[in-house]
């Protein structure tokens, strides 16, 4: 059995006897809806951030109770974004509290099958390990005629949209110490 309505609670019945005529006020609430609030509404703290998925480099607002993240949205004082996110930056939430997130560094040997779980110092010293190898193994100190050169051509390395001139500047510093020529960043933050 469907509940009657009565006629004060007519839509525009109720806009006149509210004082609300163009429906723009409590006239327009539901009791559901008049009890919604804000996501953000319960944060603790507002942090400012940068989306990590592209070059753009769009200003986020990360909003948190304790450790946990309740909320992220474009931040309005951003000058590249202006408060707006893509679809992927509008997800970034979800990236972060997805119960699918790897939270452990995972290792599969060469022609293993499975992964296994390592430490991230363990994970540190074999990348560390591999570039010194590789370093020695494809250092050019001079060319046919004697030239030096001093390079290796064995590594490469692209750094990544998110990171700032000053990082990138960092890290191609450390690069050319290695002998590392090939070095390209995506910076435009």
């Amino acid at each position: 059995m469907v509940a009657r309505r009565t006629i004060k609670s007519w839509p525009v019945l109720r806009q006149v006897a509210e004082g609300d005529p163009l429906g723009l006020g409590h006239s327009a609430q539901s009791d559901h809806s008049r009890n919604y609030r804000s996501r953000t509404s319960t944060a603790e703290k507002v942090v400012k951030s940068v989306c990590p998925y592209c070059a753009v480099g769009c200003g986020q607002l990360v909003y948190t109770n304790g450790q946990e993240i309740i909320q992220i949205e474009g931040d309005p004082d951003s000058p590249l974004s202006r408060g707006r996110l893509c679809p992927k930056g509008s997800a970034t939430k979800e990236l972060v509290n997805s119960e699918l997130r790897e939270l452990q560094v995972k290792y599969r040997r060469p022609h293993g099958t499975a992964w296994e779980q390592i430490s991230l110092d363990q994970a540190m010293d074999m990348i560390a390990d591999r570039v010194i190898e590789t370093r020695s193994q494809t250092w050019e100190d001079q060319d046919e005629q004697g030239r030096p050169l001093r390079r290796t051509m064995g590594i490469a390395s692209l750094g990544g949209a998110t990171i700032d001139n000053e990082e990138n500047y960092l890290w191609r510093k450390l690069m050319v110490g290695l002998g590392v020529v090939q070095v390209e960043n995506q910076a435009r933050i």
